[in-house]
């Protein structure tokens, strides 16, 4: 089958890849002529496991091909996939001017019928939007379908290849066949492709990650309240997590949740609820606890130097949101990099992935090391703030060498209590007691 795919970010680039993967004629769009260029030279621009392999073999084989122009791009596609930026407005609400454009745009150069699916993260109704810029200059048939990603940044090829589930709004049986078509290599196991109205398709995708964001916040709430109570968060975690109904997944306590989905979602989800006069407070308490919980340590790091950082320097691990990926969007690193540096503190990062898009970002308002360890190499403290592998086997005793002080500030509870306590480190963590070494 012909494939277009519109942008090529993470999702776009992601979706156009993996269905190539399937056999289909792909070719992803994008307006950004350097990034085309890169990705028709071989060179892939975006950090994801498994992608790469799969990306170079199908560029090779001639099924994955690139293009800026919109009219050589869709031709002759069945079916039109929009991965566009939707991101958040002043008011907080989705910004859909990069999906409706591409929408008005489409429509004088639709030649057959095709199914045009919203796949970026859009608010209820504009599958109705889409379908309504299309038809103003559109002469053949066409369907607008929703089908929202659940992809999970560090996992996605896996999680493209072998959905929990797929999701699919349209009232057109035509539209439907279509999808069914496409989607079908994919839930050869048995997984189901669920079918729905678009306006239930697009709410869906709000409804999980906000639901996945509020399980995350209530952790983060009961880690405060076994801080004060003398409890241990991790104990409360396994004894929560394995009762079924509630399941052991997203019930890690930590410094809050990041990325390019939970923050965007969970506010445009209770924008939308404004919008129709609807008081979604639970989700206005996910989003005030979680900005709180990014900044959590820094009043303890504050309280060990005697409320002075001026002159002192932190050695931070981890700097993209969350591991194996490069995404540093609302990453809680950065409001901690504020902060610390607000206070007169100097920052000495590492991170596998993510130092470059934080370069770009920040420029060069911390020190970008080579490794762990020459992050914490002459540091009065060591932050934790992403939970990669390479973090959670260190040799301590390199660790406890290299450091001014023999203290680690650990916002991901990497660590073993125990093991902190005989080793003589200082350790506070999130939801548990604090060690002092």
């Amino acid at each position: 089958m012909k494939i277009a795919v519109v942008g090529t970010g993470y999702v776009g680039l992601v979706t156009g890849t993996c269905f190539a993967e399937t056999g289909n004629n792909v070719t992803c769009i994008d307006i950004d002529e350097k990034k085309v260029n890169s990705l028709k030279n071989g060179k892939i621009t975006i950090y994801e496991p498994g992608l790469e392999v799969i990306f170079q073999r199908n560029l090779e084989q001639g099924r994955l091909n690139f293009t800026t122009d919109l009219k050589e791009g869709i031709e002759g596609a069945k079916i039109i996939f929009l991965a566009l930026p939707t991101p958040p407005g002043e008011d907080g609400s989705a910004d859909l001017q990069y999906v409706l454009k591409v929408a008005q745009d489409l429509g004088p150069i639709l030649k057959d019928y095709a199914v045009i699916v919203d796949k970026s993260t859009v608010p209820v109704g504009t599958a109705d939007k889409v379908h309504a810029k299309i038809a103003e200059n559109a002469t053949v048939d066409f369907d607008v379908v929703s089908n929202p990603e659940f992809l999970r940044e560090g996992v996605a090829v896996d999680d493209f290849m072998k959905p929990d589930r797929v999701v699919i709004g349209t009232n057109s049986e035509k539209a439907r066949k279509v999808m069914d078509t496409l989607y079908a290599p994919l839930v050869r196991q048995g997984n189901p492709i669920i079918f729905m109205d678009e306006k239930s398709a697009e709410l869906t995708k709000y409804a999980a990650n906000s639901f996945l964001a509020t399980k995350i916040t209530f952790m983060n709430e009961i880690a405060n309240m076994c801080e004060l109570l003398g409890a241990d968060v991790d104990a409360v975690r396994k004894g929560v997590g394995t009762d079924t109904r509630i399941g052991k997944r997203f019930l890690f306590a930590g410094i809050g949740y990041g990325g390019s989905c939970f923050p965007k979602d969970v506010q445009a989800l209770a924008k939308s609820a404004e919008q129709v006069d609807y008081d979604f407070r639970i989700l206005k308490s996910v989003m005030e606890v979680n900005e709180d919980q990014k900044t959590k340590l820094v009043p303890r790091i504050k309280e060990y130097f005697g409320g002075d950082l001026k002159g002192k320097t932190i050695g931070l691990w981890g700097l993209s949101f969350k591991p194996y990926t490069d995404d540093i969007r609302e990453a809680p690193s950065l409001y901690n990099i504020d902060e610390l540096i607000a206070a007169g503190a100097e920052i000495k990062a590492y991170d596998p992935e993510g130092m470059e898009n934080v370069r770009g970002q920040i420029g060069e308002k911390i020190t970008y090391c080579h490794d762990a360890y020459s992050a914490i190499n002459g540091a009065d403290a060591l932050f934790i703030a992403t939970e990669w592998p390479v973090f959670r086997t260190p040799d301590f005793d390199k660790v406890g060498s290299l450091l001014k002080n023999k203290v680690i500030f650990d916002g991901r509870n990497l660590y073993q209590l125990e093991e902190m306590e005989e080793l003589g480190f200082t350790y506070v963590s999130i939801g548990r007691r604090t060690i002092n070494g």
